[in-house]
């Protein structure tokens, strides 16, 4: 089983990132629909999903939102939100879903780059450009490598509750590494997961868009949507239409 699925699918991992800010969540969307001035009630894809707290901020503003995300336990907690203009599905983002039906798709948070293989980066980006009209407008937030690497913070430690999370962090020249020990008095013994993300500059993004017939019109550096900056800017905010 892919880190992703076996770690996705834990109650530690979401109780290791619970406090992720929901007043920073909803910032972010208040800003990122400001910005883009969809059309009342456009129909909008949130590409691994996790428990939908972006896609409940999109369908509070009246948008038809559907979210996807490849956990079982994460789309169990984002179903009790759900109601007629917001779904949620079981979903692996490397097969194809809904073609040629959202006026929007986006991938927030870094929720991309955990692939093994080039090509299953490449079939999940086809998957999105395929689910877009023709008009359509996908938004990928991924980190900076340029402000990241050099920035990584090697070892911290968490407690929460009873149960400590020993974080070791490092790096490739092609990915980020975290493993995460969680040790619980409730469990035998440690238990150890390894979260992998690809190191995707700008330019390997392109390259991948642009094979499936999309290309990137903008690039913000962070979530106050400042201009990017390959150094400076601690995120990588693409906005691509169909090219």
């Amino acid at each position: 089983m892919p880190w992703f699925e076996r770690w996705f699918n834990t109650p530690y991992y979401h109780k290791l990132y619970h406090k992720r800010d929901e007043k920073e969540a909803a910032d972010f969307i208040d800003a990122l629909v400001e910005y883009l001035k969809p059309a009342p009630e456009s129909r909008m894809l949130d590409v691994a999903c996790g428990r939908g707290r972006h896609s409940i901020q999109l369908a509070e503003k009246g948008f038809d939102v559907t979210g996807i995300d490849i956990s079982p336990a994460s789309i169990e907690i984002a179903n009790q939100s759900a109601h007629e203009k917001l779904r949620f599905y079981v979903h692996d983002m490397r097969l194809p879903f809904h073609i040629n039906y959202y006026n929007y798709a986006f991938n927030f948070f870094t929720s991309f780059g955990y692939f093994r293989t080039r090509r299953e980066h490449d079939n999940a980006i086809r998957t999105i450009a395929q689910s877009l009209k023709s008009d359509g407008v996908f938004v990928l937030d991924y980190l900076n490598v340029g402000y990241s690497s050099p920035r990584l913070v090697p070892f911290e430690e968490i407690k929460l509750e009873n149960t400590i999370y020993s974080i070791n962090r490092w790096q490739t020249p092609d990915h980020f590494f975290k493993t995460i020990t969680v040790n619980d008095p409730e469990l035998a013994g440690p238990i150890e997961f390894t979260e992998q993300v690809a190191k995707f500059t700008l330019g390997n993004f392109e390259e991948m868009f642009l094979h499936h017939h999309l290309k990137i019109k903008e690039v913000l550096g962070d979530y106050g949507f400042n201009g990017y900056d390959p150094v400076n800017s601690p995120r990588m905010i693409m906005i691509a239409g169909k090219a």
